[in-house]
């Protein structure tokens, strides 16, 4: 019996190193991505990043309420907040709900319920990041199969909602006009306080960036270039950017 129990212990404890081991060497293999600072945009109501983190309990009640599938989970890959909702502007913005129901559904407080409107959203601030490519500044004309992204994502949702069938839409019928899709698009009930398209020296239109922008993504999800010329930048305020640049 005694020879068992060492033996017993003799595996708990080579097990118990081997692990740690593994762990240990996964550390300095993936240390870049799993103690990387977090800067991607969040659902509206987050708090700070270092708050929100600690906050989140990761249930996805966020995610099951938001009518037009923008928030997604991070995995591994996606930094040390694995689990935490986040909005990929790139797939599909925030188009800021009346209710903020994924603020609503939240039951920690990580995403602040003092948020109740879409005017009380501050997720970040868009900024015409590539100038050069914008089709509104050369006067070029929306290309053919601009929506594809959208078709294509709204085809891969499986319970597709009412208001993601009537934003696919009302994005549809742009091609070969001039493009004004990040000001049309824009879901504030005033987009106007946020931005405009307005007339340039060199004959064409730059969209313009206002105080009101909330930084929900939606110009940047619908900007038909490959590489979209106006993007968000995640927490920072219209006048921290603005004032800076």
């Amino acid at each position: 019996m005694k020879k068992v129990q060492t033996d017993r212990r003799k595996f708990v404890k080579y097990s118990t190193l081997g692990i740690l081991g593994l762990v240990l060497g996964g550390g300095v293999i993936f240390s870049p991505y799993a103690v990387g600072a977090e800067n991607r945009l969040r659902p509206p109501g987050a708090l700070a990043e270092k708050d929100f983190l600690a906050l989140c309990i990761k249930c996805g009640q966020c995610l099951q309420v938001c009518p037009y599938h923008s928030i997604k989970l991070s995995d591994f890959a996606k930094g040390h907040g694995v689990g935490t909702p986040y909005i990929d502007a790139n797939v599909r913005g925030c188009y800021a709900c009346e209710a903020v129901p994924c603020v609503l559904a939240c039951p920690s407080g990580a995403l602040e319920h003092t948020c109740e409107k879409p005017e009380d959203i501050h997720m970040g601030v868009a900024v015409l990041e590539f100038a050069d490519t914008c089709l509104a500044m050369s006067n070029t004309p929306v290309p053919k199969g601009y929506n594809q992204k959208m078709i294509d994502f709204t085809a891969s949702v499986v319970n597709l909602t009412p208001l993601e069938e009537k934003l696919l839409e009302k994005f549809s019928g742009y091609e070969g006009e001039q493009c004004t899709l990040c000001a049309d698009m824009c879901p504030l009930s005033n987009p106007l306080s946020a931005i405009a398209m307005v007339p340039d020296e060199k004959g064409g239109h730059k969209p313009e960036i206002y105080d009101g922008c909330i930084g929900c993504g939606v110009c940047q999800e619908v900007c038909p270039t490959k590489t979209p010329s106006i993007v968000v930048k995640p927490r920072v305020t219209y006048e921290q950017y603005y004032a800076s640049n």
